[in-house]
């Protein structure tokens, strides 16, 4: 079994901190109703309806979990300091979960006069210039087995296994992954809470924000 090199090893780690920053940043941004990255005059397109319910109730049901692990410690007469332990990781996971939360209301997907901006939360972030994009169109594809894929040069950023646009572009971009590996592609499957709003924008025609994706102050 190959052993990860020591460069790749610290990229890895600098990835894992700065999702833990961004998701902490991005907590803020959520309480304030504010968002990351959607300058004056861009077109927040947003992603999150879709899933941020199911995470909620996973959230809920973490929590009630937390509780009757700490009720069943102590009857069995649980030492004080494992029953911290315990408790300190679950809370942390309880942070964790709704910091992803968060992240993916307050970070949306961007197109803006020179950009459309790929993003999920804080683990991915693509800028593609409007003058790379030969072509966009809506689709509807329940079947994303995977969050991130990047395969032949077709990129898939999906929510709830869900994609509704697609981008073709007129030469491929540089993709960063999440944990920091790079590729290439030249189509781009996104989802968006509303495919319509997104194909207009990009294709330059005047949209309105949806209900609940309200253009608010952009950090």
């Amino acid at each position: 079994m190959t052993r990860p090199r020591p460069a790749d090893a610290a990229r890895v780690a600098r990835r894992l901190m700065s999702f833990d920053a961004k998701g902490t940043a991005s907590l803020v941004l959520w309480v304030t109703r504010r968002r990351d990255g959607v300058p004056p005059g861009a077109t927040a397109v947003p992603y999150s309806a879709a899933q941020t319910t199911p995470m909620l109730m996973w959230l809920f049901a973490m929590a009630v979990e937390l509780v009757g692990l700490e009720v069943i410690l102590r009857a069995v007469g649980a030492p004080g300091p494992l029953r911290v332990a315990f408790l300190v990781v679950d809370a942390y996971s309880l942070l964790i979960v709704l910091a992803v939360i968060a992240a993916c209301v307050t970070r949306p997907h961007v197109v803006s006069d020179g950009e459309l901006r790929v993003r999920y939360g804080a683990f991915f972030d693509l800028r593609v210039p409007r003058e790379r994009i030969a072509s966009v169109r809506r689709v509807r594809d329940f079947n994303e087995s995977r969050l991130f894929r990047l395969e032949d040069e077709v990129l898939t950023v999906a929510v709830s296994s869900q994609t509704s646009v697609v981008v073709e572009l007129n030469g491929p971009v540089t993709v960063v992954r999440p944990l920091g590996g790079l590729g290439r592609a030249r189509t781009i499957r996104f989802f968006a809470d509303d495919p319509d709003a997104a194909v207009r924008a990009l294709r330059g025609a005047p949209s309105e924000d949806q209900p609940g994706g309200t253009r608010v102050g952009s950090r």
